[in-house]
């Protein structure tokens, strides 16, 4: 085998194994939600 052809396996085997390394699942945060404004009727 040629050099350029073992260096193209081995990052194809490098790409090949990191797209099939288990993924984290992204942890989302949930703010609380603020109440809406009470109107007072002020500036009617």
């Amino acid at each position: 085998m040629s050099f350029k052809t073992r260096a193209a396996s081995a990052l194809m085997l490098a790409l090949f194994v990191a797209a099939c390394a288990p993924k984290e699942e992204p942890v989302y945060v949930t703010e609380p939600v603020a109440p809406p404004p009470t109107y007072t009727g002020k500036y009617k």
